[in-house]
């Protein structure tokens, strides 16, 4: 077993050192690992809270950094208003905290900045993407990846002030801000078709629903089965 593998598999200790938020409801948790642990863009964490009387919970949370050689990683957390770990994050957390973590996770959803890709998000399921398009950009690769990102409203949209460029489309479903020409409604047909190019390997993350009409669109499309990876975001409370 690698050091790396050895890492993985077991738990430590990460400080919060800088907390942004991204929505309303999201916010993005830099967190300091004490055994830095190289990830891939596409993998996950899993954090852990540990009550006084010995209770615990855990949840994973997507990378949003791109693999960068430092103990530093970003996990960005959706507000549930159930939820134990996501209201403990957003309320309770502070600069200087620390956490228990374990990861990275998950070696099928992810990509190396060296073959064509197509990722399509559902709301907080950009998140993964996120670590993958950063990737491509920090690598001066943009020209092998697009993205198409569906989202409710402008105040829904994750990282809004880096998703500008060739590189990515926005779809609004509900609530277009202002100067968008495209009728608010779901990703179409039209809307990645002109995306879809030889070779490339289809990322597509977000709810069930989403995830299932994406992914059936993109081989409808002409993408092999087998080169569509699929995430699928539920409530992660």
């Amino acid at each position: 077993m690698t050091d790396n593998a050895a890492a993985t598999g077991k738990w430590q200790t990460a400080m919060v050192v800088d907390i942004k938020a991204e929505t309303p409801r999201a916010k993005t948790f830099r967190l300091a690992l004490a055994q830095p642990s190289p990830h891939l863009a596409g993998q996950h964490y899993v954090v852990r809270l540990t009550a006084p009387d010995g209770y615990t919970a855990s949840r994973s949370y997507s990378v949003a950094s791109p693999p960068d050689g430092s103990n530093a990683i970003d996990l960005t957390v959706e507000r549930l208003e159930a939820g134990e770990v996501s209201t403990f994050l957003h309320d309770e957390l502070v600069i200087g905290d620390e956490l228990e973590v374990r990861g990275p996770i998950g070696g099928f959803f992810v990509w190396e900045a060296d073959s064509p890709a197509l990722l399509l998000a559902g709301g907080s399921g950009i998140v993964p993407l996120m670590a993958m398009l950063r990737l491509a950009r920090r690598n001066k690769r943009s020209d092998l990846l697009r993205l198409v990102v569906s989202v409710r409203s402008a105040e829904d949209l994750f990282y809004a002030d880096e998703l500008i460029g060739p590189e990515v489309k926005v779809v609004y479903t509900r609530l277009p801000p202002p100067g968008v020409t495209r009728a608010a409604g779901r990703v179409t047909r039209d809307d990645i078709a002109p995306l879809v190019v030889p070779d490339v390997t289809a990322f597509v993350c977000g709810s069930s629903g989403f995830a299932d009409t994406a992914s059936h669109l993109v081989v409808d499309l002409g993408v092999p089965a087998d080169r569509v990876r699929v995430e699928r975001f539920g409530p992660t409370a």
